[in-house]
């Protein structure tokens, strides 16, 4: 009786998976895409790599192949140890690759933190500023100047309510400006504190300003309640006068400075930083970083791009965008040399970029709008977040009629989710962008479910930068990532 032959079938074809790749101090590693993951290749994990250079993804190389090819440098178990490794890490895998999306979280997303605006007045006419500017999306017609102690405080319910189980809360107070309603504020805190406190849950507060009204007696009760503050400031007198103006067009820089100082002496129980708004006169980031804390005193700087249709006149179009990059860059690798030293650096977009780079955030969201977090505006609104306040755009419902429009919240997280911005499926920055800020995408494209295409070869440039950096800290200095998990 003869043998029947069986015939010896290959194993199926490794195909790469998508990721992202860079290079820092002469080591390979991939940013995995959309896990968020990074992955260290060592020599072997580098030539299995390679051995897939030039050819379609979709042919791939078979386990057989790959031990053949490489057998002369490798022993056979070394090989399929590798090979074992990079499909764990999802860097390739066997059969069709698909793309998994963000998580969406299920069924109701509870609060975390809700942002009153307290005011929709202010004391300056910076020419950049979304709220009075012609980029405007706001109607105040009609709605109180001042919000009162009664919708603060229903405010208040309506976050401890729709934060269910979170053990803590956070509440922002933004404007107009801030401090023009100060008692308010004040009896807000007492209030959040005592009603957070009987819910069995601790609150923390913070609140942006301009700084212009700031007093001893204002500063030393936010350092007695450990309330964060952000302080926008352009950089030196110059930058900063050329936007930053009173009505009657005074600048405000001799104003604000010598009330930052006393902030900055008195105020040492929560971070107090500097944000930069970026226009189309005001981009020099070095010299704004080096004023900010070398001449003034903050240990944290922070810069954002003015918000703006690309008509305007202040708007910082694509050539300067690039300065701006080279700035970052620069200020990137001084924070790369102070981390490797062991040292924090005070460049916020590199911290809060590498933080989310270490912890592998993949966003299904490009923020917090509406998912934990909400704006309320004087009349007690509800909008998706403080930039939406009191617009046609993002209504979410009244803190003392009826509460948040859960079926408004949720038809707009299902529609706004990273899933539905196809133009975004393809990028490998998607884990950390999400297609970008609702509010630039509605001023930009008229549209809040638009994906920021404009910001996207800086995107990509910024993360790609931001990863090296990263890379770099983990060879160097890979105890100073650990701040991350503590942040």
């Amino acid at each position: 009786m003869s043998a029947t032959m069986v015939p010896v079938t290959a194993s199926p074809a490794y195909r790469l998976r998508e990721y992202h790749a860079f290079e820092s101090d002469g080591i390979r590693f991939l940013y995995l895409v959309p896990s968020g993951a990074i992955f260290g290749l060592d020599a072997i994990g580098q030539e299995i790599i390679d051995q897939f250079g030039g050819r379609d993804r979709a042919q791939g190389r078979t386990r057989e192949e790959l031990i053949e090819i490489l057998g002369r440098s490798y022993t056979a178990r070394e090989i399929q140890t590798a090979l074992l490794e990079l499909e764990q890490a999802e860097v390739i895998g066997r059969g069709d690759s698909i793309s998994k999306p963000a998580k969406v979280p299920a069924g109701s997303f509870p609060l975390q933190r809700i942002v009153l605006n307290v005011t929709n007045q202010c004391n300056l006419a910076c020419g950049y500023c979304y709220e009075y500017s012609d980029d405007k999306i706001t109607n105040t017609e009609g709605k109180p100047k001042y919000m009162d102690n009664k919708i603060a405080e229903s405010s208040i319910d309506l976050l401890i309510r729709e934060s269910a189980a979170r053990p803590s809360i956070h509440v922002t107070f933004f404007g107009g400006e801030t401090l023009l309603n100060f008692p308010m504020l004040r009896a807000t805190v007492d209030y959040a504190k005592r009603k957070a406190g009987e819910a069995g849950k601790t609150v923390e507060f913070s609140l942006t300003t301009n700084a212009t009204l700031l007093t001893e007696q204002i500063v030393d009760f936010m350092a007695e309640h450990r309330i964060g503050v952000t302080v926008s400031l352009d950089g030196d007198r110059e930058l900063n006068d050329r936007m930053r103006v009173f009505h009657d067009g005074r600048g405000s820089y001799d104003v604000i400075v010598p009330r930052v100082k006393m902030l900055l002496a008195r105020h040492k129980t929560n971070s107090i930083g500097a944000r930069v708004t970026l226009s189309a006169g005001v981009s020099h980031v070095r010299r704004i970083y080096q004023h900010l804390t070398q001449e003034v005193g903050f240990k944290a700087v922070g810069f954002s791009p003015a918000t703006s249709n690309p008509d305007r006149l202040y708007h910082i179009g694509p050539q300067k965008m690039d300065s701006v990059l080279g700035g970052f860059e620069d200020l990137a690798f001084e924070y790369r040399d102070w981390a490797i030293a062991g040292k924090q650096h005070g460049f916020t977009n590199a911290n809060d970029t590498l933080k989310d780079l270490h912890s592998g955030i993949s966003k299904a969201y490009p923020c917090g709008a509406g998912l934990g977090l909400l704006g309320v505006g004087t009349a007690g609104n509800v909008s998706l977040c403080h930039r939406f306040v009191d617009s046609p755009v993002g209504k979410m419902g009244h803190v003392q009629n009826g509460g948040v429009d859960h079926h408004a919240r949720n038809e707009f997280l299902e529609t706004h989710n990273l899933s539905a911005r196809t133009d975004c499926s393809t990028c490998w920055s998607r884990p950390t962008c999400a297609g970008g800020c609702y509010h630039e995408a509605f001023v930009h494209y008229g549209d809040t479910s638009a994906a920021n295409l404009h910001y996207c070869d800086w995107i990509r440039g910024w993360n790609d930068l931001c990863l090296r950096v990263y890379g770099a800290i983990s060879v160097h200095n890979p105890s100073f990532l650990k701040r991350f998990d503590e942040q």
